[in-house]
């Protein structure tokens, strides 16, 4: 990867910037709005502010680490409660079930925004993102939200390369979506579900395993992780103390896939054309 190549996309992102009065940036505390947020707060100080969601959807774990980091940089951060699991769109689990959750998250950033007189509502989509199934980016752009990342032509790489440039500890930070990912869709969406898979996750990550999945499918459980992984999980003792875990969370099966961890594989067999 040229790092040279990165640095002109990422000043062609500050330029951009430069340009706006005030901003607030959907944040996560993922690789993507990690990196944004720093350099809009390094572009703009004040007058760049972080807005995070709380929801089910993601783990705690998640959320603490957004606001852990939106604390570092010494940004404004506004966190909100979302909805979405309450919108019959989104809890039936349809293929579009992004868009309309994007949309509600929209209208609440709208509002934020409104309130504090801010101009202009990023999100941290990146070039990569548009190979992929991503429903949600087609309401962003419907509300008016900018993908400034996008712009730069900056992909999912470059922004790690750069956000290990600038000392960011996100840079390798594993791959993180909506818990709401892990579920086929046209199963419905449960606050009971997302909990199941958030407590799964975390008994992941805590025993040391870095970039994974728990999809769940009723009452099975189908773990991705990394190849490289298979001997720790297959490890006697890890595999029973998994199993262990898992039925306590309501599982009778636990499966690991043999592919291992996969980026949006609940979208195979989508048919994407109109």
């Amino acid at each position: 990867m040229d790092i040279e190549k990165a640095r002109k996309k990422k000043q062609a992102l500050i330029d951009a910037l430069e340009k706006l009065d005030s901003l607030l940036v959907a944040f996560s505390g993922g690789v993507d709005s990690t990196f944004l947020l720093a350099v809009a707060h390094d572009v703009l100080g004040s007058r760049a502010v972080a807005a995070t969601a709380v929801s089910g959807t993601y783990t705690r774990r998640e959320q603490e680490e957004a606001t852990a980091f939106a604390s570092a940089l010494g940004v404004e951060h506004v966190l909100f409660d979302s909805h979405e699991s309450s919108l019959p769109e989104f809890s039936s689990n349809p293929p579009e079930r992004c868009y309309y959750c994007k949309k509600s998250l929209a209208l609440e950033l709208r509002k934020i925004a409104e309130t504090r007189g801010i101009a202009h509502i990023v999100h941290a989509a990146n070039l990569d993102d548009l190979d992929d199934y991503r429903p949600g980016l087609k309401a962003a752009e419907e509300m008016g939200l900018k993908a400034p990342l996008v712009d730069a032509g900056l992909t999912k790489e470059e922004i790690r390369l750069l956000s290990k440039d600038m000392g960011l500890p996100t840079w390798d930070k594993p791959a993180m979506a909506c818990l709401a990912s892990r579920i086929p869709y046209g199963q419905p969406i449960t606050d009971v579900k997302l909990r199941v898979i958030g407590e799964a996750e975390d008994f992941l990550a805590t025993n040391g395993f870095r970039q994974f999945r728990v999809r769940h499918h009723g009452s099975i459980a189908r773990i991705e992780v990394d190849p490289l992984d298979f001997p720790m999980i297959l490890n006697r003792e890890m595999r029973e103390s998994i199993v262990e875990r898992f039925k306590k969370l309501g599982f009778l099966h636990i499966t690991l896939d043999l592919e291992g961890y996969v980026t949006g594989s609940m979208n195979r067999g989508l048919n994407r054309n109109p």
